[in-house]
């Protein structure tokens, strides 16, 4: 894609997300749990989350962001995720926790995040997180500055490469010591994107390639 041609693609966009969204139809071709378990409302006691899936000109690309998180035995210790976290008591909305999280983990400046569409909410029972995935877009490639508490790597990948048929494999995951799984997950570089984050950015994929390619 010319640089020219990526405000026209962010505009497309962003005017797709006024229509319905395929939802949990592009969920459930990434899920390495039965559907059922997605659908089943959230408990009471559940807690809200806030994801940013960032889109930004790379050369002449446009590419998207991914964090390794640090290996601190919690749920999601060192699996590969966007940006984003718990919606806290000073947060004023989902959205406003998903780019503060954004800049905090990675130094992205919440200033300069355009948000053009929100994502279907998804479920996680692991966790008892019910996540809202916001879709933004920088003019620009940020300069990060990854948190070293929370993030042993910045994964940068071209959209482009997301689309590509061979990227979507079924992987073997180690999920606990003693239990490993059989999951659909995006392989760039080499990389394991799987459950939740693989889930969302499939629906992110569907409304992309409903659009001109890129």
């Amino acid at each position: 894609m010319n640089p020219s041609d990526l405000p026209q693609f962010i505009s497309r966009l962003q005017q797709r997300f006024l229509s319905p969204l395929p939802g949990k139809a592009a969920q459930a071709m990434l899920t390495s749990r039965p559907i059922e378990d997605r659908l089943t409302p959230p408990p009471p006691n559940h807690r809200k989350g806030g994801v940013l899936a960032l889109l930004y000109p790379s050369g002449d690309e446009i590419s998207i962001v991914f964090m390794k998180r640090t290996e601190d035995g919690k749920v999601h210790s060192g699996q590969i995720s966007f940006p984003g976290g718990k919606v806290e008591s000073f947060d004023a909305s989902p959205m406003q926790a998903a780019v503060r999280e954004a800049e905090e983990e990675l130094g992205i400046p919440q200033s300069e995040v355009h948000i053009i569409g929100q994502l279907s909410t998804l479920y996680i029972p692991p966790s008892n997180f019910l996540v809202y995935p916001f879709v933004g877009y920088m003019d620009h490639a940020p300069n990060f500055v990854p948190s070293h508490l929370e993030v042993a790597k910045v994964i940068e990948v071209p959209l482009p490469t997301l689309l590509e048929p061979q990227m979507l494999q079924q992987v073997a995951i180690k999920v606990r010591q003693n239990l490993n799984i059989q999951a659909p997950a995006f392989i760039p570089d080499g990389h394991v994107i799987w459950g939740a984050t693989a889930m969302i950015l499939n629906e992110l994929l569907v409304l992309i390639r409903e659009l001109e390619p890129i």
